[in-house]
């Protein structure tokens, strides 16, 4: 979620001299064209594609335009004779049928669903019914024992609903975790991962517009409607029989019903807490309407010339979320930025890497992945059934938001210091006369919200960037004001292509990130994950 917070992001064609491999990238100038980057951007957002959302007739639509073209630029289908891989889904629409209920003691009170609260459940089931389940706040609900943290120390969570914080301690100290940098830990999918392996029967987070970095109308718009999973053999049985989010004013109601909560919620942020019985119980009921289908992730290759059993991947997703709720009488959610862009330039790259005189020495996988939107799951299916080896596959380098306001002497990577990626985008930036900085919003865990932490998780070295700040020729007032209007267009259906859009900084990073992967594919060595980086001896074992 909320990317623009961390995203929103000329040279001659870049010089692709590595560090082990010496050689010029002679690809023409012509092959990044912006033209046709726009147009792509354009169709695809356009409402013909009805907000590209998975298991819709705009999926069908958006897989198709993605193969044709990919045909038409020349590159050969990615998996076997095919250009797509399938990812079986199930889509799930929970509908509560019964208010959410907190109860204590006689007293009780009812929440408004979507104002008040948003829930669902990824158990096939057509009815699920909580009665009166016990209610306990787990604080942050996370269980780290490098960190010496456990929230569940001592609780046993079969039957009963956990409340927990969203992010993790380090948000609040610096000296616990990782300080400003959020692990995988604070993330909302982690959350809901650990409630299911303590076999809680509900989890609930509250919301929390600085600790999340995105407000209640992302969750909101989020939690709207179908929602899709990767389809399991056990039907979703594992996981709790609810999940969903609280507002902050919802949590202060349930914490004053249980007799008030400033001292818990500042006691969950210090080590050592345990989890607290609230003496409450909730009630809801849902209805689940599902259906298994498959939605398709969108694969071409370029061939390598003397390695073809050496991939580099680039990924970018294609969908977005949609049609949800009208907003002044629009309801598709178009995903111009967020993520027609980074489809455009996977385009673009292509077609700058069957231009190149010199073809590259491994093979260059673009993967268009599907349902990013809903949980990075395109992503993760690749990621377990790899078309290719992972220990044949180079590096990821994953396109995500590309920035409309203009080019910069700056390029930000969301996870510096992670991994050797970091270093062959340096020497690319230098040769534009740019230079790297830390990218995102680290507290609001960055690194985890777009496909290449999938590939990260799988021990693959993944690079991630973002937009610079240091905008050329606008002045600091400027750029915060063109951002901010670019941020506030994030998973609404805002989001769509205007001519005040300046693409020169998406066709120089377009241009840079060809250079790290041309650099790549002309060289014999696979990047490898740095010391201190969580994804180091994974990265070790997959070699």
């Amino acid at each position: 979620m909320n990317k623009f917070i961390s995203i929103i992001a000329f040279a001659a064609l870049t010089w692709s001299c590595g560090n082990r491999n010496s050689g010029v990238s002679d690809a023409p100038s012509a092959a990044i064209d912006s033209q046709s980057f726009i147009q792509h951007v354009k169709k695809l957002s356009s409402d013909e594609f009805l907000g590209r959302k998975p298991f819709t007739r705009g999926d069908t639509l958006t897989v198709s335009y993605i193969a044709e073209a990919f045909q038409k630029i020349g590159l050969a289908p990615g998996s076997g004779d095919s250009y797509f891989q399938e990812v079986p889904m199930v889509e799930i629409t929970s509908t509560p049928t019964a208010p959410l209920t907190f109860s204590r003691s006689g007293s009780q009170f009812h929440l408004d669903h979507l104002d008040d609260f948003v829930i669902g459940s990824r158990r096939l089931d057509e009815r699920i019914s909580v009665s009166e389940s016990e209610v306990v706040f787990a604080g942050f609900g996370i269980v780290a024992p490098e960190y010496q943290w456990d929230d569940y120390a001592g609780l046993d969570a079969k039957g009963k609903t956990v409340i927990v914080l969203v992010n993790d301690p380090g948000f609040y100290d610096k000296s616990l975790f990782k300080g400003d940098t959020m692990t995988y830990y604070g993330r909302w999918t982690y959350k809901f991962e650990e409630a299911a392996r303590q076999g809680a029967t509900g989890v609930l987070i509250i919301h929390d517009t600085d600790a999340a970095s995105y407000g209640w109308d992302v969750v909101r718009s989020g939690w709207s409607g179908p929602q899709l999973n990767l389809e399991t053999q056990e039907n979703g049985a594992s996981r709790a029989a609810i999940e969903g989010w609280l507002t902050a004013e919802a949590a202060g109601r349930l914490f004053e019903l249980a007799g008030g909560a400033g001292d818990l919620i500042a006691s969950a942020k210090k080590t050592g807490f345990k989890p607290v019985d609230l003496g409450v119980s909730v009630s809801v009921g849902l209805e689940n309407n599902f259906r298994k289908s498959s939605s398709n992730n969108v694969l071409a290759k370029i061939p390598g010339n003397k390695y073809p059993d050496e991939y580099l991947i680039y990924t970018a997703h294609w969908d977005h979320l949609g049609i949800g709720e009208p907003v002044d009488g629009d309801s598709i959610y178009n995903g111009a930025i967020d993520n027609a862009s980074g489809i455009a330039a996977l385009f673009e790259l292509a077609k700058a890497f069957k231009s190149a005189e010199t073809p590259p020495d491994r093979s260059i996988l673009f993967l268009a992945v599907t349902a990013e939107e809903q949980g990075l799951l395109g992503s993760a299916y690749y990621a377990n059934n790899p078309v290719y080896p992972l220990n044949k596959t180079v590096a990821n380098i994953n396109i995500d938001a590309l920035s409309p306001i203009g080019r910069t002497n700056d390029i930000s990577v969301i996870g510096l210091g992670h991994s050797e990626m970091d270093d062959y985008l340096i020497r690319a930036a230098d040769r534009q006369g740019r230079r790297v900085v830390p990218g995102g919003t680290p507290s609001a865990g960055s690194f985890f919200r777009s496909d290449h932490f999938n590939f990260a998780k799988v021990g693959v070295p993944a690079l991630y960037t973002g937009s610079g700040r240091d905008v050329i020729g606008k002045d600091s007032s400027t750029v915060a004001e063109l951002r901010d209007a670019f941020t506030k267009r994030y998973h609404q259906v805002t989001d769509e292509y205007d001519e005040t859009w300046d693409v020169s900084g998406m066709m120089a990073d377009i241009n840079l990130i060809f250079d790290v992967g041309y650099t790549l594919s002309r060289e014999r060595t696979f990047p490898r994950w740095k010391a201190g980086s969580e994804f180091k001896k994974i990265g070790e074992q997959r070699l």
